[in-house]
């Protein structure tokens, strides 16, 4: 017993598409057999049922209707899953036994353009990465086909440079070699577990489709990672788009040092596009800054946030084109006006590519079209750089709305293939054909009631039906009153009788002829129109662009005035000054007026490192992020939440944010903590700007003071790093490293005691906090009364033998000794010369830990001249000769030359 013939073909369609659900098209419906079957049945709660097949056991089988399959491809794509769509190649009523079929598209996470898959407001990005393995080089690309967005670089390959790229752009499928490494495979699925992961074979970066897809390419400006990398890209969007999209016509070729670097974990923890917890836009500073009034704008303001500036001119443009439109604001409410009426064009030109645009689309694209020219009219007025720019390159668009509006009915019909799309006046042939199909239709309805008036029977009816077409209808009842040889017989029904007439039939075939032909006119005049279109593509995407800018300007207007954020400056000399600077987000969620303000000093000198301390809940953690934040706006071109701000320009931003700050959602461990330290160590530069929250609090106390003060001490000695740092710690005994250690300086929160009870007063002061408040912290968190007593009870009982603070205070004041120890080595020399001249003089400085020369014949209670005319002298002196500098360690050298003070005292 063999397979049926349609199985059999089933079956071959589907070894060429052995990692998809396959949606076979069945008449009315796609079917899905086998194992296909069995996950879309429990993916979509769909009946599983059975189909013979030819085999011994049916074959399980579920379906859906084609009209409403895109519904159900969303589930499963977002799931992950990939669908390839099987459709009819021919007409079934014409085709000589099994229909041909094939697949015309295959959907995957990275290329479904759907409108009930996509967000409106966000890019669907994938992601195509080739390692070069001769040269470490890594081609990266991301392109979004339903905007045409392409995207491309190259790094050598670094995890975390090539995880950063990742977090900026969350591609929902990256293309990768069949042989890359597993490792690296495992850490993006665990870092991005929603991201789909396909790889590709060697000869599909081998095919050169790269070349043909760009007007104007030159291969000699890209290395041969990103073309390999880019030609995968493309024959994978050929493979399963089954076209290359026009759409897709102008390649972004960026360096990744030409936006401010902002690594995944910083991503996460500023929370700029989504928070924390939720993983949603609210609570985001994303949240706070769109006051968008287009997807494309939103979009483009979103890439803004994940993007920002380092440029200074391209700062200062932005900034300048916000003053401007600030004050202006008679043009800001007229352009929102207009925007709020513009439809997402990038998206609708994506279609157009694709060949799925319906006509209500273009009629979307028509009436956005319509508002261009009043923006560019808005325009005209303005005189910032980037304003100005805009108004020249903006293209209106007329000729493209010109031919829309005289094609196109107003209300056209949602399918293209139905008719009713093309407006009246524009074809002559349509026209005629829709006149012939609306007064045939009107002779119809009249030939009912001539009817009904010869033969007097009122319940005759003339109808319609697809298999028998327009006919007559006479109850059995009347029959008798049907003039003789009126009427043809065409059907008998068990209570009446069809008839038909030669004028009825005459008329139902110049009625059902020029309905079909102007069906078929109609789609024929549309596709014209749309090919038309599509060769407007790269005008429209400029337009879109342009107008998507000006909607993020519009916004960051916006929220500058209804938030009373300042206008910032840029400086070259490495320093942050904030004035009264607030956290753009905390400030929206807390009642208006209650967030206090701070100010903020910081640089590469003297103020390099603020090490601030104070209880938990008092606000340190929303300090350090607000101060990111308004750097992070700044090189956005935005307004920022202060007093006033003079800003110098961050290359990379990092954060090292602790396990109660949910961190990576629970893969808190103290190595993560260590690996995120390690990482910004091995990476900031002077320029950088570093947040670090409670490092070292993941191990033991001694452990943990220890790293973060190591850390400290490395972050402000190495010159090659001594970057911008925000460093907030509970170890209080890292407050005497100011002073000690160039650049550290001590703030804190300040607290108000009263009555047993504390306030946090949220302001940030100079000086080290003295205390954590614990115990109060933990009152106010609702611990149980018995508890909070008994904790202050162990606390006194710890505080009463304050061994262990004393052990640290001392461990510090003697480590800071070891700070000498070039300076002791430097000395060698000097104390060798006094000892063969036989004339030495020492002396021990307690502050400043010295080895100092001095004058002979001093008094009784300071180191005497040694004269070597006695024995005592002669021994002294050969103890000193015996000394080996160089082997001693800083401590040692220290007892030593104590030895040698008290030896001398005793002379």
């Amino acid at each position: 017993m063999g397979l049926t013939p349609m199985m059999r073909q089933y079956l071959e369609v589907k070894e060429s598409s052995s990692d998809c659900i396959l949606f076979f098209r069945l008449g009315d419906f796609y079917e899905m057999f086998f194992d296909d079957a069995k996950i879309a049945s429990k993916e979509l709660e769909l009946v599983l049922t059975g189909r013979d097949c030819g085999l011994e056991e049916r074959a399980p089988m579920c379906g859906i209707p084609y009209h409403s399959a895109n519904s159900y491809i969303s589930k499963l794509v977002s799931r992950g899953y990939k669908v390839a769509i099987c459709e009819q190649l021919e007409d079934p009523s014409l085709a000589k036994g099994i229909v041909k079929r094939g697949i015309r598209k295959i959907l995957t996470p990275g290329t479904y353009t759907d409108s009930s898959f996509l967000e409106e407001n966000k890019n669907s990005y994938i992601m195509s990465m080739y390692l070069e393995k001769s040269n470490s080089s890594c081609g990266l690309w991301f392109a979004d086909i339903s905007t045409g967005e392409f995207n491309c670089t190259s790094t050598f390959f670094d995890e975390s440079i090539i995880l950063d790229e990742i977090s900026k752009f969350s591609p929902k499928e990256i293309l990768l070699q069949h042989n890359f490494g597993k490792n690296f495979i495992n850490i993006i699925k665990d870092r991005f577990p929603g991201i789909v992961i396909t790889t590709l074979k060697e000869e599909d970066y081998t095919k050169n489709i790269i070349e043909d897809q760009f007007k104007d390419f030159n291969k000699e400006d890209f290395n041969n990672s990103i073309l390999k990398s880019g030609n995968g890209l493309l024959s994978y969007i050929l493979h399963t788009q089954k076209n290359l999209l026009s759409n897709i016509n102008k390649i972004n070729h960026y360096n990744i040092v030409d936006y401010l670097t902002i690594d995944v974990n910083s991503r996460r923890n500023l929370e700029l596009t989504e928070n924390l917890r939720e993983k949603t836009k609210k609570g985001s500073l994303l949240w706070v800054l769109d006051k968008t009034n287009t997807a494309m704008g939103a979009r483009q303001l979103r890439r803004w946030i994940e993007q920002p500036l380092i440029n200074k001119l391209a700062i200062e443009n932005r900034l300048s084109a916000v003053e401007e439109i600030l004050n202006n604001m008679s043009f800001h409410e007229d352009l929102k006006e207009c925007l709020k009426e513009i439809y997402d064009i990038e998206r609708i030109v994506g279609k157009v590519a694709s060949k799925s645009v319906n006509a209500k689309e273009l009629i979307s694209l028509k009436n956005s079209i319509s508002k261009v020219p009043r923006i560019k009219e808005l325009l005209s007025n303005l005189s910032s750089n980037l304003l100005s720019s805009m108004y020249e390159n903006l293209d209106t668009l007329e000729d493209i709305h010109s031919l829309l509006d005289k094609s196109l009915m107003d209300s056209p019909a949602l399918s293209v293939k139905e008719g009713n799309i093309i407006k009246d006046g524009y074809s002559e042939d349509v026209d005629s054909l829709r006149f012939a199909k609306t007064n045939g239709k009107k002779w119809i309805a009249s030939l009912e009631n001539q009817e009904k008036q010869v033969t007097g029977i009122k319940s005759l009816k003339v109808k319609y039906n697809r298999v028998f077409g327009y006919f007559i209808e006479v109850t059995k009842s009347n029959l008798k009153f049907i003039p003789e040889g009126r009427y043809i017989r065409k059907q008998t029904l068990a209570n009446s009788e069809r008839y038909i007439t030669p004028e009825l039939k005459e008329m139902e075939d110049k009625i059902l002829g020029s309905e079909e032909k102007l069906i078929d006119l109609e789609y024929k005049l549309f596709i014209e129109i749309r090919d038309t279109i599509e060769k407007n593509i790269g005008r429209m995407q400029k337009t879109s662009k342009i107008i998507a800018d000006i909607d993020c300007l519009s916004s960051l207007t916006t929220i500058a005035l209804e938030n009373n954020y300042k206008r910032p400056t840029i400086n070259m000399n490495n320093e942050i000054h904030i004035e009264e600077g607030r956290h753009p987000v905390v400030e929206k969620v807390i009642p208006k007026g209650e967030f206090v303000s701070n100010n903020t000093k910081i640089d590469t000198n003297d103020e390099q490192l603020l090490l601030i301390t104070g209880p938990n809940m008092a606000g340190k953690s929303t300090y350090m992020r607000q101060v990111a934040l308004i750097v992070l706006m700044t090189q956005i071109g935005s307004f920022v939440p202060c007093k006033s701000a003079d800003i110098s320009i961050c290359d990379k931003i990092f954060t090292r944010i602790g396990a109660s700050d949910d961190l990576a959602a629970g893969k808190s461990t103290f190595m993560v903590e260590m690996w995120e330290v390690s990482n910004i160590l091995k990476n900031a530069t002077p320029n950088s700007l570093v947040l670090l929250d409670e490092v070292g609090r993941g191990t033991s106390t001694y452990d943990g003071l220890s790293i973060a003060w190591s850390v400290i001490e490395y972050m402000c000695k190495n010159n090659k790093l001594r970057c911008k740092t925000l460093f907030a710690t509970h170890y209080h005994e890292l407050t005497k490293l100011e002073g000690m250690i160039k650049g550290v300086k001590n703030y804190s929160v300040s607290v108000k005691e009263l009555k047993n009870e504390i306030i946090f007063l949220r302001k940030i002061i100079q000086g080290g906090a003295d205390q954590s408040y614990g115990i109060e912290v933990a009152k106010l968190a609702g611990i149980p009364k018995e508890v909070i007593d008994r904790a202050k009870e162990i606390l006194c009982n710890i505080e009463s033998k304050e061994k262990e603070e004393n052990k640290i205070n001392q461990c510090i004041d003697k480590e800071y000794k070891k700070e000498e120890k070039e300076k002791t080595k430097s000395l060698k020399s000097q104390l060798e010369e006094e000892i063969a001249s036989k004339e030495v003089s020492v002396s021990f400085d307690e502050e400043e830990n010295k080895i100092d020369k001095k004058s002979a014949n001093t008094k009784k209670d300071t180191p005497k001249q040694l004269g070597f005319n006695d024995i005592e002298k002669d021994q002294l002196l050969t103890y000193i000769k015996s000394i080996d500098v160089l082997n001693l360690t800083p401590m040692e050298g220290f007892n030593k030359l104590y030895d040698i003070i008290s030896k001398a005292k005793k002379l």
